[in-house]
């Protein structure tokens, strides 16, 4: 029977990616990923250590999404006995993690808090290390805040006391630049479908080289399979099964569309049309802005109350009357809320992006002014 023809799975895929038809079976020793596509996806992988600020020996391991990435890493780096720092700013795919290992005996942690601003103040981590300290983890910015933390303090302080830091980079990757290896990161944790303009269900991790993570799941990699134990190579050591090809591969195009002169004035832009909506709800009688005091070390996001309403209703009015989207509630960062005092029903959430126009800034003005005067 003559060998069927096969089409590889990045046919379709457009530029420098497109592979040609491949013929037969793949060469011994490849079980699972056809040579071309390995290229392909080696090629995102360097796309990810430059936009990272990583060096070349930095493993880049896909997952799919950056709560995944933090759960690999939260649980592959720490063992019974252990102890974890953290902050109150985080979401919950850093605090599920760290309750369900607590709640279980494995580790001990504690959080730093923020100030009013909306911002983690180092000595405050510093005085929260131990000498069983196994890793300090936190968000580069807040998803419910916006604000940026001072991260490359941070990691100073966790270099000099020997503790990795691991970094949750998912709101400000695409937006600001990451430099992971001049901040002292020792881990990265990236998802796809925020602000790298990727797909949905890809993201993954970056580590140090000599950070000595552990495999959490097990299975096949594609490589050394008669071995019966997971591979200790990277990045298969942390890859379990078959890749998001077709993610991985949209993902490399959005990293390519990002460093153009057009992405970056759309992010100029944002952080604009940011500071026109805080000014105007600022001066809007009946709003409460949280940490928004100033623009500097934000993210294009501004969270807000109006006083007499509930954020789910201005939403829904916001949403029926006036066409305009916002996300409420709790942003699955309830240690935030708890500090604002703005549990359990939350806050409004505004966030602009690279299609908003100053009419739309203007519109959610208009709107929310309107709302307010009938609270």
């Amino acid at each position: 029977m003559p060998p069927r023809r096969i089409p590889s799975p990045l046919h379709a895929c457009s530029g420098h990616w497109r592979v040609t038809w491949s013929w037969g079976l793949p060469p011994a020793g490849v079980d699972t990923i056809w040579p071309g596509a390995e290229a392909a996806v080696s090629e995102v992988r360097s796309l990810l250590r430059r936009f990272f600020g990583a060096d070349a020996q930095y493993p880049v391991c896909f997952g799919n999404n950056a709560t995944d990435a933090l759960n690999t890493l939260i649980q592959g780096l720490t063992g019974p006995g252990d102890h974890v720092v953290s902050t109150c700013l985080e979401h919950n795919s850093v605090l599920r993690p760290l309750h369900h290992l607590r709640a279980r005996g494995r580790i001990e942690f504690d959080l730093a808090g923020f100030d009013t601003n909306g911002f983690v103040d180092p000595d405050d981590i510093a005085a929260l290390l131990r000498t069983n300290t196994r890793l300090v983890v936190i968000n580069h910015a807040s998803n419910a805040l916006g604000t940026v933390q001072p991260v490359a303090a941070i990691g100073e302080i966790c270099r000099s006391r020997g503790v990795p830091l691991i970094l949750d980079i998912s709101q400000s990757t695409g937006i600001i630049p990451i430099e992971m290896k001049k901040w002292q990161i020792s881990g990265l944790a990236f998802t796809g479908h925020k602000s790298l303009l990727g797909p949905s269900g890809i993201g993954g991790l970056i580590v140090h080289p000599d950070l000595p993570i552990q495999s959490t799941r097990f299975g096949g990699t594609g490589i050394d399979s008669e071995n019966l134990f997971h591979t200790r190579d990277f990045p298969y050591r942390l890859e379990a099964g078959a890749l998001n090809l077709l993610g991985i591969l949209a993902l490399g195009e959005s990293l390519s569309y990002l460093q153009t002169p057009e992405a970056q004035e759309y992010r100029i832009r944002e952080m604009a049309l940011t500071q026109k909506l805080r000014d105007g709800l600022l001066a809007t009688d009946g709003i409460n802005l949280y940490a928004a005091h100033s623009m500097a070390n934000h993210l294009p996001l501004i969270a807000c109350n109006i006083r007499g309403h509930i954020p789910a209703d201005v939403g829904a009015i916001l949403d029926g009357d006036f066409n305009i989207a916002v996300r409420t509630g709790l942003h699955c960062a309830p240690l935030v809320h708890a500090r604002l005092g703005t549990v359990p029903n939350g806050a409004i959430r505004f966030s602009p992006g690279i299609y908003n126009r100053e009419t739309d800034i203007d519109a959610a003005i208009h709107a929310m002014s309107i709302i307010a005067q009938n609270a």
